[in-house]
């Protein structure tokens, strides 16, 4: 499985509709609603708004007003062909005014997605745990540099709090401390 690094944002014109491509990196149907509200703020006044994402065992895609399997579909067809996760892919159409059929809007949308998605933004995806622990202050600077290659958040109170997302075959590195598992995860393979 495979996911984005970064957002990224290109364009193509086919018979003079123009066909803008946003990908995001996202991990919650929050975070799509708002991402899909940003693209209709930055394109105002596009002709259509058509997404499909993944996260997870979560899909959905959306013609947004364009012939029913001629926009939604081939987003999600390409996601799904290229094993992505945690991605929401728009396409922002501003209308040409020459009509394309439904196969020219089939082939549009796909090469539309399929172009967007350059080499050096795909990353592999890893099983990976998300953990939390909690430390006395004098702990903190042993434990910092055992997670310096990893992801963490911390949090200051009486102790200091850790969530930290971790490769499960990385995990024998918090053997000396007390954690809890708070879920299983996918990690990028290079995070």
């Amino acid at each position: 499985m495979k996911t984005i690094k970064n957002d990224y944002v290109s364009e193509i014109e086919i018979n003079k509709s123009r066909f803008i491509t946003l990908l995001y990196k996202v991990n919650s149907i929050d975070e799509v609603k708002e991402k899909i509200d940003l693209a209709k703020s930055l394109y105002k006044d596009a002709t259509h708004y058509c997404y499909g994402y993944i996260i997870d065992d979560n899909k959905k895609s959306s013609d947004d007003g364009e012939p029913s399997g001629t926009a939604g579909v081939p987003i999600m067809e390409v996601l799904l062909k290229n094993d992505l996760n945690y991605i929401l892919c728009v396409v922002v159409r501003y209308f040409g005014g020459i009509k394309l059929g439904a196969g020219g809007l089939v082939r549009a949308y796909s090469k539309s997605v399929s172009g967007s998605l350059v080499f050096e933004n795909i990353t592999e995806l890893i099983d990976g745990l998300e953990i939390e622990l909690s430390i006395s202050y004098e702990e903190q600077r042993k434990l910092d540099y055992v997670l310096k290659e990893y992801e963490h958040n911390k949090t200051f109170g009486e102790v200091v709090s850790y969530v930290i997302k971790i490769p499960k075959d990385k995990v024998n590195i918090l053997d000396n401390y007390k954690y809890n598992i708070l879920r299983e995860i996918q990690i990028e393979k290079d995070a």
